[in-house]
């Protein structure tokens, strides 16, 4: 499979703290990587950096073989689309109109696509709804159905693109979890490169391919799960205790045990 995302030493600053530093990462056609780590390890600014909507201090990011730099904000559109961790709309719009401003200057052809995108994310019936209306979770649900309308009209006309996710189920059930994940394993079987930011780790561990883990801004483990979801890489990243067992699949799971103990302080008396 062609590399679909390629970043190379790529480093982020802001003013004298470094958010990133010098991380390596490539994601090809039909993979699905899980980007795990501790809160402030940079995951939602490497995100940020592969969609194109940061610059980065340092390094490079190459969307299908060419510097992401290069591409309009039209062009970077059909090629990949992102889930932001946050997105606020306050005016009336309906689901629908939500989702179809996916399509962007391609409304008429993506009746159809609407459609699908509603039905899968269980909104159908919401279509008419005005999103603020809903529950948080809904409308993150309309969001990512906005999100797969902008990737298939651009897979319709570019092959097989780049879906990105910055923790898409921090507001949703665990159905709907299990839902949206799903989702995305979906389209990585169909060609698409998926990349998502995952504070669940039995949720990445069970449907990425493999696992990418930042910690204070630098690339601690990339690799299949079985070999980076050890007890010493969570106590190590995460600083807790936790077992480690094995479903029947083979597939690993996470069973978090205790916060591992602190160093004892010395008085400064």
């Amino acid at each position: 499979m062609s590399a679909v995302i390629e970043a190379h030493a790529l480093t982020k600053r802001a003013g004298r703290a470094t958010l990133l530093d010098a991380v390596d990462l490539t994601v090809t056609a039909g993979e699905m990587v899980a980007i795990i780590g501790p809160n402030g390890a940079g995951k939602s600014t490497l995100l940020r950096l592969l969609s194109g909507d940061l610059r980065p201090s340092q390094g490079e990011v190459r969307l299908k073989q060419r510097d992401i730099r290069s591409f309009t904000p039209r062009e970077l559109a059909g090629h990949r689309a992102m889930l932001s961790q946050h997105v606020n709309v306050t005016f009336p719009f309906t689901v629908e109109e939500i989702v179809l401003m996916g399509a962007g200057d391609r409304p008429r052809e993506a009746g159809g696509l609407v459609d699908a995108a509603l039905h899968e994310v269980g909104l159908a019936h919401f279509r008419e709804r005005q999103l603020p209306t809903l529950s948080g979770g809904e409308q993150q649900r309309a969001h990512f159905a906005r999100v797969l309308v902008q990737l298939a009209c651009g897979e319709v006309a570019h092959g097989p693109g780049l879906l990105l996710l910055d923790e898409p189920t921090s507001s949703l059930d665990l159905r709907h979890q299990i839902d949206l994940v799903e989702a995305a394993r979906r389209r990585a079987t169909a060609g698409t490169a998926v990349i998502a930011i995952l504070h669940d780790l039995n949720l990445a561990i069970r449907f990425a391919d493999r696992l990418v883990v930042l910690n204070g801004g630098r690339l601690a483990a990339d690799g299949p799960r079985a070999d980076v979801v050890t007890r010493e890489t969570i106590r190590d990243i995460f600083e807790i205790d936790a077992v480690v067992h094995q479903a029947e699949d083979g597939v690993p799971y996470v069973l978090p045990q205790s916060m591992r103990a602190a160093p004892p302080s010395r008085s400064i008396l």
